[in-house]
């Protein structure tokens, strides 16, 4: 069968043929896979920046963002029939006997490092006509999102970021409203509405984690380098939430047009950027980075001011990778929400389908917001 896989040695991407798999365990589930969406780490891993393969192989098939309907399950399989949907998690457990998050399947946190993921490191990904994996990898996929389900996993980091600042943030009253916020005592707000949410990026992972804190009920800013009235900044205004140009609105100027910032979500990977925004944010913010930069060399920080500003203020910093199996679950109910209040922005976040032997341009091309690879 089919699969694009990557050779770091020769530094070659490429359409290679590769044994179809089979079930060897009770649990494991078969896959036909349809739809395998492109990323900025697919990008990367074919630019050979990143990406791993298996140990003692030479090349890795790609691909971690996968809907696939389930054709064969193993004897002890007791979650999913043949014709069902599903999504895969990616990451898989170190199996170090003290890593005491893997051990209770939340690898998203492993301690050891040891871990692996599919389609990243030292784990083949789904770019490929058919997947065997255990059931408990696997999120079932209500049959009406079939459309949609290829953009469960990217929205996992976003869903992710809102479960741990909703736990943070029990630290304190949060409730609506609260100084500096607007409103009066009494006044009825959805739930989270007075809090102010800045998104940092117009990508698939800005605008989809944008449209995630739009829906948990907040004011939703997403700050980027497109000018304002650009496709993407249309866009964001569809779903309800404020579109703000860098090249309008200095980073010193943000509170200006935002008011109190209580939440950034950074999805650039661009650390001067993000360091100048936490720098401008409120009282008992909280600040989450989900991108990671190149290392282009050291950023000028006034570290002095930060950390002056962050210790008066409350403020908390976070750092949040892969996502667990509560994060995907709530991405599938998001995306189901998303596609009643704004089906037509849902829609405008795919940008290109391509069959598995047009590989090259989604991985290699020009970048589109999401672009899928189809299986025919």
């Amino acid at each position: 069968m089919r699969a694009v896989a990557v050779f770091p040695g020769t530094k070659e991407v490429g359409l290679i043929d590769v044994p179809e798999p089979v079930i060897e365990r009770p649990t494991d589930v078969k896959l036909r896979m349809l739809e395998v969406g492109v990323c900025g780490t697919d990008r990367e891993i074919c630019g050979f920046h990143y990406g791993f393969p298996p140990e003692g192989q030479d090349h890795l098939v790609i691909g971690h963002e996968a809907l696939g309907e389930v054709v064969g399950v193993g004897s002890g399989v007791t979650g999913f029939k043949v014709g069902d949907l599903a999504v895969l998690t990616v990451r898989r457990p170190c199996g170090e006997a003290d890593c005491a998050s893997c051990r209770v399947g939340r690898q998203d946190f492993c301690y050891s490092g040891r871990f692996t993921e599919r389609g990243i490191k030292n784990r083949h990904g789904f770019m490929t006509e058919m997947v065997v994996d255990d059931e408990a990898y696997l999120i079932p996929v209500p049959k009406h999102l079939r459309d949609v389900a290829v953009m469960v996993e990217p929205l996992t980091i976003a869903e992710k970021a809102l479960i741990e600042v909703w736990q943070i943030q029990k630290r304190l009253p949060w409730e609506c409203p609260h100084a500096g916020h607007g409103g009066a005592p009494g006044d009825r707000f959805e739930a989270g509405v007075c809090h102010h949410a800045l998104v940092l990026g117009a990508g698939p992972i800005g605008l989809l984690g944008a449209m995630a804190f739009r829906a948990a009920g907040f004011s939703t800013f997403v700050y980027s380098l497109e000018p304002a009235g650009s496709e993407k900044a249309r866009l964001v205004e569809s779903f309800e939430s404020t579109y703000i140009s860098a090249k309008d609105t200095p980073i010193d100027r943000l509170m200006d047009r935002i008011g109190t910032i209580d939440v950034v979500y950074e999805a650039t990977g661009a650390s001067r950027l993000s360091f100048e925004v936490l720098a401008q944010c409120g009282p008992n913010a909280a600040f989450v980075f989900s991108g990671v930069p190149g290392l282009r060399g050291p950023v000028e920080v006034n570290t002095d001011l930060l950390m002056r500003r962050m210790v008066l203020n409350n403020q908390v910093l976070l750092g949040t990778v892969n996502a667990g199996r509560d994060a995907f679950e709530a991405a599938i109910r998001d995306l189901e929400v998303f596609k009643k209040r704004w089906p037509d922005a849902l829609r405008a976040l795919r940008t290109g389908e391509f069959p598995i032997e047009q590989y090259r341009e989604p991985l290699l091309g020009a970048a589109g917001i999401k672009n899928v690879i189809t299986f025919g």
